[in-house]
């Protein structure tokens, strides 16, 4: 059974760190292209950043909003991908969603319509 799980949000200062882990069981997320997302209340789902599957290929996107702040990454031996969060700023408030690919891609996109299997969300909060 496919599974992505979130872990790591919370409540954080503005200016503030956070890194978040998308588990992923049931497959091998190092070959499927890996998305982060986020949706704040009242807004639509934001595609904040991917990763391609591993290979020479693969691509890194961030979107302009995380883009310096936010990295990306892969630990293939835990089956992880994290996103690591810095200078949190109060508009960052979100749920934040991973999603993975059904097909191996190396290159990524931010674009939802691509992802077949989402994780739940975790809750990050930038407040004082």
């Amino acid at each position: 059974q496919v599974q992505l799980v979130e872990s790591g949000g919370g409540l954080v200062q503005p200016g503030g760190s956070l890194r978040l882990s998308c588990a992923a069981s049931g497959f091998t997320s190092a070959y499927y292209a890996i998305g982060w997302f986020r949706q704040a209340p009242g807004k639509e789902r934001e595609g904040i950043s991917c990763i391609g599957s591993t290979s020479r290929d693969a691509n890194l996107i961030y979107a302009d909003s995380v883009k310096g702040r936010f990295t990306i990454s892969r630990d293939n031996a835990e089956n992880k991908v994290y996103l690591e969060m810095n200078s949190l700023k109060p508009e960052d408030t979100a749920v934040y969603y991973c999603a993975s690919t059904r097909q191996s891609t190396p290159l990524c996109t931010p674009d939802g319509s691509i992802y077949t299997f989402w994780g739940q969300g975790t809750q990050v909060t930038v407040s004082s």
